[in-house]
Order: C-alpha cells, then structure tokens, then sequence
C-alpha cells in the first residue's frame, strides 16, 4: 500500500482525530517488527472508525486497517498512506442487552478493536460460552472475522451470526452465509468483496454455562499454549497446514528448527513459529520464510501457503 498524496486527507484527519505521523508500526504488531506509517491514528468505537473510513475514502488514501497486529509482517520501510488502528480496552457487555436465540444462545454486537482475549474473559465472567479458544490469541473480533482466526477445534466461522461492515454506498449488514469461511480465510481475504469495505462490528452467539467450567477450559488452553508455543514475539502460525498434513511437522522433519537469520529465528519449540529474538527485520524473516518454502517444497512437494499477510512499501 503505497499512497502518493496522503496530504490530501490529513487535514480532515486532523480535525476529527490526534494523527501521528512516521508512526513505527513495531510499537503495533505482535511481531515488534514493522518500519514507520506515514499517518497513523487510532479508534476505539464503530462511531470513530466509521469516520476514520469515511475521510480516507473521500480523499482516495490507501489505508491499512490493523487490530492486535497479529497476523502482520510490516515492510522495514513502514506503511505509506494511512494506518488506521483499531483497538479498545472497554467491557463489551457493559450496558448492552443480550439478543436471546430461540435455541437456547445469546448474542451481541461487538466492536471490530475489542481484543479477542478481553473478550473471552469478559464472556466468561458473565457465565457465557463460545470464545474460550480464543483466549490466548492476540488479537481483535475485527481480524478474527476477517481471517477466520481459530484454535483448539474452533474458529470464528462458528460465533458469527452477522457482520456489520462499512462501504462507500454506506453501511451493510452480512450474514455469516455471505462470509465464505474457510480454513483460516473468508471473502474479506479472497476478494470477495470491494476493497474498501471496513468491518465494524460482529453478531457473536454464546451458550450459557457455568463461569467456573468456562474459565477452566480457559486455563486448560492457555497451559496448552504455553507448553507447546514459543514465548519470544512472534505473529503466531507463519503457515497454513496442509490438507492432511502439519505446516510445523513437515517443517521439523525438514530440519528448520532453530534456523536463524539476523535476530529472525524459526522456533526450537514450534516450527511454524518465526520469533523475533530482539531486532530482526522484516528483511530477515521473509528470507526465512522463502527459505523454508523452498526447502518443504523440495523435500515433500508440497507448497506451504502463508497464514501470515505481509504489508506496506515493498510487499
């Protein structure tokens, strides 16, 4: 994403939000990795990032839109045009009503910046099932829709019932038939609709239970995740799995435990995981992933595709 004139939309910008110009993005994703946004600005409401959406387009900026920023390998030479950010620490269920389902659920609108493990706790404070698994990931409810973010069995495709989403024409409410959910994708990442669509908010359904038995599946899955994953800043599963196959097996029996480039290490202890071992460079962990490909390509035939989206100047 690279715009020309981004000048164009700062001074709308400017009146509606406190901007921040060469912003690092390292200060933004999981990673720690990423080279500065030309304009970066943060929301925290459907409110605000309606706003933020509607100025961008009406000057014709391109725009990034991050959440958590962990699924995110920004370019050593940052983000041109407008990083738009959206993030916030407020209760979700705090003064809303609960929608009841005539199967027993309830639902809710969420803002897209709620954080995904807030979100879970926050749920099972209140006795409400459905996003245990996504307790230890993170990221926020906007980048989970958008990427059918998943773990443990399950994934969002499963707590959608709805999406409101933000176009040029106005806003527009899809149901979860018209996401086209697949492992870790949907029509936001395959095209599916018009690039400028921005989602603001998902309907999510949970089930009823008991507080203590949601937060105890809570504790099983973190303990599972720290067991099994690395705890240096990564961006979580570099690849897909395979059909039939695991991305982190197949790069273990290559050998690719513990290759580093620079300060960008594939993980001792997961090999789909990529951490960054103090300063690595976005640089350094593309050459690893190419590394990686060609040598599980060349060994099973297999081409690994990417889980992660690299983004800005040069991608």
């Amino acid at each position: 994403m690279t715009a020309t004139h981004p000048g164009r939309g700062v001074a709308g910008l400017e009146r509606a939000f406190p901007i921040r110009r060469d912003e690092p993005m390292s200060r933004h994703t999981s990673f720690r990795i990423g080279g500065p946004a030309e304009v970066f600005v943060r929301v925290d409401s459907r409110e605000t990032l309606r706003t933020a959406a509607a100025i961008a387009a009406e000057a014709s900026l391109d725009v990034l839109y991050v959440g958590g920023g962990s699924n995110l390998l920004v370019s050593d030479a940052g983000a041109g045009g407008l990083v738009v950010e959206t993030w916030t620490n407020r209760d979700p269920f705090e003064g809303v009503d609960l929608a009841p389902g005539g199967d027993g659920t309830v639902s809710l609108w969420v803002f897209s910046g709620v954080p995904l493990p807030r979100l879970a706790t926050m749920a099972a404070r209140r006795g409400l099932s459905g996003m245990e698994w996504a307790a230890g990931i993170p990221g926020t409810v906007g980048g989970g829709v958008v990427n059918n973010a998943g773990a443990h069995g399950s994934s969002m495709a499963e707590a959608v019932s709805a999406v409101s989403v933000w176009t040029p024409q106005g806003d527009r409410e899809l149901r979860a038939g018209e996401l086209g959910y697949g492992y870790r994708t949907s029509r936001f990442r395959t095209g599916g609709f018009d690039p400028s669509t921005v989602v603001l908010a998902a309907r999510l359904v949970f089930r009823p239970d008991e507080p203590a038995a949601i937060e105890g599946r809570i504790a099983e899955y973190t303990a599972y995740r720290r067991a099994t994953q690395p705890s240096q800043r990564s961006v979580g599963s570099i690849f897909k799995n395979p059909p039939g196959a695991s991305a982190g097996r197949l790069l273990e029996e290559a050998g690719m435990k513990g290759t580093r480039i620079g300060d960008a290490e594939i993980s001792p202890k997961h090999a789909n995981f990529i951490v960054n071992r103090g300063h690595a460079r976005a640089a350094e962990v593309l050459e690893l992933i190419n590394l990686t490909q060609q040598r599980v390509l060349a060994e099973f035939g297999i081409r690994l595709e990417l889980e992660i989206q690299p983004v800005g100047k040069g991608f």
